[in-house]
């Protein structure tokens, strides 16, 4: 079985800064694309922040020039770093990412984390 996990997330004023992480773990041959979503209350989860096997990254323009998406495929791995947080930008993160399984037999299929909170006010 595959398991993403996020942590990082919390509380931080206006201008803050936050590190995510999230770890995969499991039965993993490959893992492919991983990215950063969000789903505000009331609102539709949205791409954050995505990064590809080749390591090109590809952003929201509501976080261009503010977060930073980055991968460790060692540790398998997938962080965001976010600067000069808004209050705009409180959501429930998600990490997805795109895994293949160790098995005989296995098709790449995307996998969500359980998210994390981040809550940017004053």
């Amino acid at each position: 079985q595959v398991q993403l996990v996020e942590s990082g997330g919390g509380l931080v004023q206006p201008g803050g800064s936050l590190r995510l992480s999230c770890a995969a773990s499991g039965s993993i041959r490959s893992i492919y694309d991983m990215g950063w979503y969000r789903q505000a209350p009331g609102k539709q989860r949205e791409l954050v922040a995505i990064i590809v096997s080749s390591g090109t990254t590809t952003y929201a323009d509501s976080v261009k020039g503010r977060f930073t998406i980055s991968r460790d495929n060692a540790k398998r791995t997938v962080s965001l770093q976010m600067n000069s947080l808004k209050p705009e930008d409180t959501a429930v993160y998600y990490c997805n990412a795109v895994i293949a399984t160790a098995t005989i037999v296995s098709v790449p299929l995307g996998y969500w984390g359980q998210g994390t909170q981040v809550t940017v006010s004053s």
